[in-house]
C-alpha cells in the first residue's frame, strides 16, 4: 500500500485489509487438469505457459506471444477490394459476390495464424497421484505435490525472457522432454474457425530436437523465412533437487534480444532459482500493492482477484498486446480458435477496460504501443480499402497489424480506429501526461477524425454519415447487415471521434483546429430512439432479437456519450435500453456479454443486476482455472451457446465491471460506491484511478463511507459526490477545501497532494 495513504488512513483510524495475497483467492485443485484450457496459467506478456497432465505425463504447453505465421490471407488483396466497391454490389444487391472474395478465406485458409510453441514432459505415472496443484497469486508461482513428496515449482519471470522449473525430492529416475506441435500428417479438421485447423495445414517441414546431456533445443521454420527456437537447460543440484530454464526466441525483429538462447540459460541457471524468484516477487509484490479491492461476494472477489492475476501475466510494456488467447495457445494440435488473432471488433478493446482504474496504466501502454508500432501499416490499410488519407485499422489483424478478411461489415470496419481513439483517450485522461496527449494520444485520434471527414457524406439536409454503415454483428455477415442510415454505433464511434479532437485539441490550446472538428461533429443526427424510449440498432431498426453483442449501446457504455449524470432523459434512454436487452433475454449472448452488461449495470447505478451479471459470468461462462470460454457450461439456460473456445476479452472486461460499481469518474465528478447492492454493507478499496489522475481509497462500514483518501498525480480541482459536512479532513501536501453545495465537494489539490476524509 502507499505509505502515505497507509500512515494517514491510521492516524484517522481506519485500516484497508488489502486481499490480493490472501490464499482464498489462489487457484488451488486435488490434481492436474487433464485438458490443456484447464491448465494452470503463468507467463509475463511475451513467454506463457499452461502446466497440466496428459496420458500419464507432467506437460508444461509453451508460448511466445510473437510466434506468428504472416502470409497474406490467400485471395484477400484483388483488384476488387475496395470500400467502394463493397458499396456498389451492396447497392446491386449482390452480396454473395462480396462474402466469397472477402468471408470465406478467412473460414477456409489456415494462415495467417498465431501458432503454439511447444511443450515440456516429464513422465509421471510411477509418482502417483497429486495431493495439491495450485498458483499462488501473490508470487506468480505455480506448484503442485505429488503423494510421493515430489514437489515441482515454476513461474515465469516477470522481467527476464525465462521460465522456471524446480522438482524437489524427485525420484533416482528422472526424465525431461522437449515435445513439438505436430505440424506434419494427415488434417483431420479443415475450414473451422472455432474449432481450429489442424497445425499440418501451415504445411511446414517438422522441426528438428536435439537432445544433449542436460540441454536440449528445437527449432521450427515458419513462413517466410519465419523461425522460433525453443531451449531447455537443467541441473541437478543434489540427489533430490533440479532446476531448470527455458526459453524460445523468434526471428522477429520487433522483439529479438542480444544474447542468444543458450547464454541466457546458461547466466540464469548459474544465479539460480532462488535468486531469479526473488526479483520475480519482488515484480509482482509491486503490481499488487496499485491496487485492491474488498467485498462481501467470495464468487466475485476471487474472480476479479484471478483477471487481476491474468491481466498482469499477459500485458507488459515490450511485449505484443492481449491478442484472443494471449500468450496461452491451444496446445491440441490445431490452430488456436479464430486463430488467435487480434479482434478489433470488441475482443481488444474489452481485454484493456480495467487497466485504467484499476491503476496499471503502464501494463496498458502495451495495447498503445502496438498500435503505434502498426501505425504505418494501418494507412497503408486507409488508404488501400477505402481510398482516404488518415487512419483506421482492420478489425482482424494479424501481429503486424495486416488485415485477414472475415466478416468484413466488422474485419473490415469503417469506425475501428474511433473505437482504439477511445484507449488513447482514457490514458490520457487518466495519466494527465501532457506528453502523451502531445506526441500520441492528439496524433492518432486527429488522424482518424481526418480519415472520418473524407470518407462520410453530407446530404442535402446537412446531415453527415457513412455510405453504408453497421453494427457487429447484427444481421451476421449478409446483405442485411449493411444499412443506408447511420448505425447507433457507427454514429457513437464517429461523434466520440469528433468530440475528443476537440477536447484535446482545446487543451493543446490549438483553438482553430478545435473549432473545425466541432463542426463536423455538429453535423452528425441525434442517436435514433424507439417510441419507448429505448435505442435502436438503426433507425427503424429496434433490438429485438438476442444478439451477444451490445454494438448499438456503445454510447453508454464504454463511450459514455448518454449518461445517467446528465438528466431525467438520458437516465430514461439507459434505464429502457437495458430493460429491453433483459426482457428480450440472454439466448443469444455468451460470456463477454454478461461481463459487458455489468458495466453498463454499474453506468445505471444498478448494483444488483452489476452484481448478478458477474456472478452468472464466473459461474457459468468460465473454467475452472478462470479461462472465459463464450458458451453456458452449466447448460442452465444463460445462453443458447454451450460451446467452449477459450477467449480472454470476457475476463476482463468482468474486472471492469467490478470496479465500475466501487469508482466511477466519467462524468467530470468522482463518485464513491455508485453500484453496490444493498447487501453490500461493507465494502472497501484501494488506490483505484480516477479520471484527472487521481488515486482513491475509500472505506464503507454498515452501508455509509467512513474514510476516503484522495491522492494527485497532476494536481487540480476534482469535485466529489459526497456530502463532508460531517467528516473530518486531513491534508498531507497542497490539499484544500473550496466549497460543499448540493452534496458535492470541490477540493483544490497540488501534484503529490493528499487529503483524507473521515467520518
Amino acid at each position: 500500500m502507499n505509505k502515505t495513504i497507509w500512515v494517514l488512513l491510521l492516524i484517522c483510524g481506519f485500516t484497508f485489509q488489502t486481499t490480493a495475497q490472501e490464499k482464498k483467492h489462489n487457484l488451488q485443485f486435488d490434481t492436474l487438469a487433464k485438458r490443456w484450457d484447464e491448465a494452470l496459467p503463468i507467463g509475463n506478456g511475451m513467454l506463457g505457459a499452461l502446466i497440466w497432465e496428459k496420458n500419464g505425463k507432467l506437460r508444461i504447453s509453451l508460448d511466445r506471444a510473437d510466434l506468428w505465421d504472416e502470409r497474406p490471407m490467400k485471395g484477400l488483396h484483388r483488384e476488387e477490394f475496395s470500400f467502394k466497391w463493397v458499396q456498389e454490389q451492396v447497392a446491386k444487391k449482390q452480396y454473395d459476390t462480396v462474402q466469397k472474395l472477402f468471408d470465406h478465406p478467412y473460414d477456409r485458409e489456415p494462415a495467417p495464424s498465431k501458432i503454439p510453441g511447444g511443450a515440456i514432459e516429464v513422465p509421471i505415472i510411477a509418482w502417483g497421484a497429486q495431493s495439491t496443484a495450485l498458483i499462488d497469486l501473490k508470487t506468480a508461482t505455480s506448484s503442485v505435490t505429488w503423494k510421493n513428496g515430489t514437489v515441482l515449482k515454476s513461474f515465469v519471470h516477470a522481467t527476464a525472457p525465462v521460465g522456471w522449473f524446480r522438482f524437489e525430492n524427485t525420484p533416482e529416475t528422472f526424465d525431461i522432454n522437449l515435445v513439438a506441435p505436430q505440424y506434419t500428417g494427415a488434417t483431420k479438421n479443415a475450414g473451422d474457425p472455432v474449432k481450429g485447423d489442424d497445425l499440418s495445414r501451415l504445411g511446414y517441414q517438422q522441426g528438428k530436437i536435439t537432445k544433449l546431456g542436460n540441454s536440449i533445443s528445437y527449432k521450427q521454420e515458419g513462413w517466410g523465412g519465419f523461425a522460433y527456437t525453443i531451449n531447455l537447460l537443467w541441473k541437478r543440484l543434489d540427489n533430490k533437487t533440479i532446476e531448470g530454464v527455458w526459453t524460445i526466441s523468434s526471428t522477429n525483429q520487433r522483439f529479438r534480444i542480444a544474447e542468444t538462447n543458450e547464454t541466457l540459460l546458461e547466466k540464469h541457471l548459474l544465479s539460480g532459482f532462488n535468486q531469479d524468484h526473488a526479483s520475480h516477487k519482488a515484480w509482482w509484490a509491486n503490481f499488487w500493492s496499485k491496487s485492491a479491492i474488498r467485498i462481501p461476494d467470495e464468487l466475485i472477489e476471487k474472480q476479479w482477484h484471478l483477471e487481476q492475476y491474468k491481466f498482469g501475466s499477459t500485458s507488459r510494456k515490450g511485449a505484443p498486446p492481449i491478442s484472443l488467447q494471449a500468450i496461452w495457445t491451444a496446445d491440441n494440435g490445431r490452430i488456436p480458435p479464430w486463430k488467435g488473432d487480434y479482434h478489433h471488433d470488441l475482443n481488444t478493446e474489452l481485454s484493456y477496460w480495467p487497466a485504467y482504474s484499476a491503476n496499471h496504466l503502464e501494463e496498458g501502454m502495451a495495447y498503445l504501443d502496438h498500435l503505434d508500432q502498426n501505425k504505418e501499416n494501418y494507412r497503408r490499410y486507409t488508404q488501400l480499402y477505402f481510398g482516404v488519407e488518415g487512419l483506421n485499422v482492420p478489425g482482424v489483424t494479424t501481429l503486424e497489424g495486416t488485415e485477414m478478411g472475415g466478416w468484413i461489415q466488422y474485419a473490415l470496419s469503417p469506425t475501428v480506429s474511433s473505437w482504439l481513439s477511445h484507449h488513447y483517450y482514457l490514458q490520457w485522461r487518466y495519466s494527465m501526461d501532457k506528453q502523451f496527449l502531445k506526441e500520441r494520444a492528439f496524433p492518432w485520434i486527429e488522424a482518424a477524425a481526418c480519415y472520418l471527414e473524407k470518407l462520410t457524406v453530407v446530404d442535402k439536409h446537412g446531415v453527415r454519415k457513412l455510405p453504408i454503415s453497421s453494427s457487429p454483428e447484427i444481421n451476421g455477415n449478409s446483405l442485411s447487415a449493411w444499412f443506408n442510415d447511420n448505425t447507433n454505433y457507427d454514429l457513437a464511434l464517429m461523434k466520440f471521434n469528433f468530440m475528443a479532437a476537440k477536447e484535446l485539441a482545446l487543451e493543446l490550446g490549438l483553438k482553430k483546429i478545435a473549432a473545425h472538428w466541432d463542426s463536423i461533429m455538429l453535423q452528425f443526427p441525434s442517436f435514433s430512439i424507439s417510441e419507448n424510449m429505448a435505442l435502436n440498432i438503426a433507425p427503424g431498426f429496434p433490438y429485438a432479437e438476442s444478439h451477444r453483442h451490445f454494438s448499438h449501446l456503445l454510447s453508454i457504455h464504454p463511450l459514455g456519450l448518454i449518461k445517467a449524470e446528465n438528466g431525467e432523459k438520458e437516465k430514461t434512454i439507459i434505464q429502457n435500453s437495458l430493460r429491453q436487452l433483459d426482457s428480450i433475454g440472454p439466448s443469444g449472448w455468451c460470456g463477454y456479454s454478461y461481463a459487458w452488461l455489468s458495466n453498463m449495470k454499474a453506468r445505471a447505478k444498478d448494483g444488483e443486476g452489476a452484481a448478478k451479471a458477474l456472478q452468472i459470468f464466473a459461474k457459468a461462462f468460465c473454467l475452472v482455472n478462470s479461462f472465459h470460454v463464450n458458451g453456458d457450461q452449466t447448460k442452465s439456460g444463460y445462453s443458447s451457446m454451450t460451446y467452449r473456445p477459450f477467449t480472454l476479452e470476457g475476463n476482463f472486461a468482468f474486472a471492469s465491471g467490478v470496479q465500475e460499481m466501487l469508482l466511477q469518474s466519467h462524468a467530470g465528478f468522482i463518485e464513491l460506491f455508485p453500484a453496490v447492492p444493498d447487501g453490500w454493507k461493507d465494502v472497501s478499496f484501494q488506490t483505484l484511478r480516477a479520471e484527472g489522475a487521481y488515486l482513491v481509497s475509500a472505506v464503507r462500514q454498515s452501508g455509509l463511507t467512513k474514510s476516503v483518501t484522495i491522492t494527485s498525480d497532476k494536481g487540480g480541482i476534482l469535485k466529489l459526490k459526497l456530502d463532508t459536512k460531517g467528516f473530518k479532513q486531513k491534508a498531507n501536501g497542497k490539499a484544500k477545501m473550496l466549497r460543499q453545495e448540493n452534496g458535492y465537494t470541490t477540493i483544490e489539490m497540488g501534484a503529490g497532494g493528499s487529503i483524507v476524509l473521515t467520518n
